[in-house]
């Protein structure tokens, strides 16, 4: 006669375990509504649900960024060397002419200036912002997006010359904005 198994810790080597089939049989589970757990860890055989290397989109976006600087330091220059040339004709007006034409030169110096201003801090905020598309999160992608408005919105008061900034900060915008850019975006970081 044969006695059940009595060793505590597993049947005897070359047994197969025997298991008790016990309550109702495995059901298989519905989806969550809500989606997969955000920590990840997801099944093995599974698609990540976020990019692992940047989106092409993205990459687009962020080369457009470092054109659209490269295009400021040209405007750059040629404010700087247009500031030259008016600061040099003032000099050259004060000794000769009345006030009127004085204080119509001091002001082209001071919109020189501001332009000059102007086009340092968004070529700095386009470089910050390329050079953050790499391990940035969401708030890259606005700042990113509040640029590319704010680059049309001042593209637009210099319309023949500034259409290639109007057609740059649109494209920077779309491929910014797209799901894509939103999924590479919100990715997680470790």
């Amino acid at each position: 006669m044969s006695y059940p198994n009595q060793n505590p810790y597993g049947p005897p080597q070359g047994q197969q375990p025997q298991q008790p089939q016990y309550g109702y049989p495995q059901q298989p589970q519905p989806p969550s509504p809500y989606g997969p757990y955000p920590g990840g860890g997801g099944m093995p055989g599974m698609q990540p649900q976020y990019p692992m290397v940047m989106p092409g989109g993205v990459k687009a976006a962020r080369v457009l960024l470092f054109v659209l600087s490269g295009l400021n330091l040209i405007g750059l220059v040629l404010a700087v060397a247009g500031l030259g040339g008016v600061s040099k004709a003032s000099h050259e007006a004060s000794s000769y002419d009345g006030e009127t034409n004085l204080d119509a030169l001091n002001l082209g110096k001071g919109l020189l200036i501001a332009v000059i201003v102007v086009i340092v801090i968004f070529t700095a905020t386009a470089i910050t912002l390329a050079l953050q598309f790499a391990n940035g999160g969401g708030g890259v992608r606005v700042g990113t997006i509040v640029f590319g408005v704010a680059n049309i919105m001042l593209s637009l008061f210099t319309f023949p010359i500034g259409l290639v900034h109007t057609i740059l900060g649109v494209l920077v915008l779309v491929f910014v904005a797209k799901d894509e850019g939103n999924a590479w975006f919100n990715r997680p970081r470790y």
